[in-house]
């Protein structure tokens, strides 16, 4: 058996692939000369305004910070006081994988979880949380967190998104949207003409953390507000948790890299074509799938000789801490020829 194509870890996470050519270009653009610090450069203004045109938004206000949990976490803040609550679903990253970061930045704010299958928000669940309680005693629900597309690799459809919003709207709550992957959900529905417009502020969304690293860039996440006002000292949120970067050319600049040729749509697609590939492979050998992929993600469901024969390889792929079956990611970087080479190990050690 040979050693996989793309290095071992290339269906482990989105986040093993190295930087795209558009971003890396910009990086090499940026690179020259003096250019004044904190935000305060021309890369920085092009990149949100080409934020504000993708999103058909030129008021938005828009801050880069180097990670999906610094931009969860202070989007968050910025929108709870302490003695609030944030509604989730029980997969969202911002309760499983984020070490308490959403609690400790907004100086205690609850993460209320609730279930809905496929890693889907159910509006008649949330809406029960939400008036579980109204007594002094409890965290008071503030926010409404989705994610999109979701830790399962699925999608919601923008009335999906419009029903939860309703629900929040209808109770004082404002909408959050982790985006890590948002631009493979914006990918999924560009063939029907829907926009990232559609899939945010028109259905609701307050703020969107838009994720830069899982989509070809190095380190770089942007936080939208879609309405000014909910922005008031975002700023000086993102200097004192140290996300201000002093060269901040070096976030923005991969923003403009990817951004101004529709080259961010291309990569995500190219994503979702890999998990479809990947998909279709896994049924052809007799495998179920635990989900329907919607995006770049593939959760399968596979026999342990065959995921301790594929780890003994090399191949490196994960599974959810509590839950059944593995996950695949594509992302930009992977290649046809490694989805076959992954298929055929399978196919050798199924016998």
């Amino acid at each position: 058996m040979t050693a996989p194509h793309c290095q071992h870890s290339c269906f482990a996470s989105d986040n093993t692939a190295g930087i795209c050519p558009e971003a890396l270009t910009a990086l090499q653009h940026a690179n020259e000369g003096a250019v004044s610090s904190y935000g305060t450069d021309h890369w920085t203004r092009d990149a949100c305004d080409q934020l504000r045109r993708v999103f058909e938004k030129p008021e938005a206000e828009i801050f880069f910070v180097f990670n999906g949990t610094a931009a969860n976490s202070l989007a968050l803040a910025s929108l709870c006081q302490s003695y609030h609550s944030v509604i989730c679903h029980d997969y969202a990253h911002i309760e499983t994988d984020e070490c308490g970061a959403p609690e400790f930045f907004s100086n205690g704010t609850k993460l209320l979880s609730s279930p809905g299958a496929d890693g889907r928000l159910i509006s008649e669940n949330v809406e029960a949380l939400i008036l579980r309680r109204s007594d002094i005693h409890f965290p008071k629900p503030r926010v409404l967190s989705l994610t999109q597309s979701t830790e399962w690799g699925t999608l919601y459809q923008p009335e999906q998104i419009r029903a939860l919003t309703d629900v929040a709207r209808r109770h004082g709550l404002a909408v959050h949207m982790d985006g890590a992957r948002f631009a493979n959900a914006a990918a999924a529905f560009a063939d029907e003409s829907i926009t990232p417009a559609d899939l945010s502020w028109r259905s609701g969304v307050d703020v969107l953390c838009f994720g830069g690293t899982k989509n070809g860039m190095s380190a770089t996440e942007a936080v939208v507000f879609f309405d000014p006002k909910q922005a008031a000292e975002f700023d000086y949120r993102c200097k004192q948790s140290g996300q201000l970067a002093s060269k901040m050319r070096f976030l923005s600049a991969q923003w403009v890299g990817i951004l101004e040729n529709d080259a961010w749509l291309r990569h995500a697609g190219h994503a979702n074509a890999i998990a479809r590939l990947l998909a279709d492979g896994f049924k052809s050998l007799g495998f179920k799938l635990l989900v329907e992929s919607e995006a770049n993600a593939v959760f399968v469901d596979l026999p342990l000789h065959i995921v301790e024969g594929l780890r003994g390889i090399g191949w490196k792929f994960y599974s959810f801490v509590g839950a059944p079956g593995y996950r695949f990611m594509g992302s930009w970087g992977t290649k046809p020829a490694d989805v076959e080479q992954l298929l055929g190990d399978i196919r050798r050690l199924a016998g």
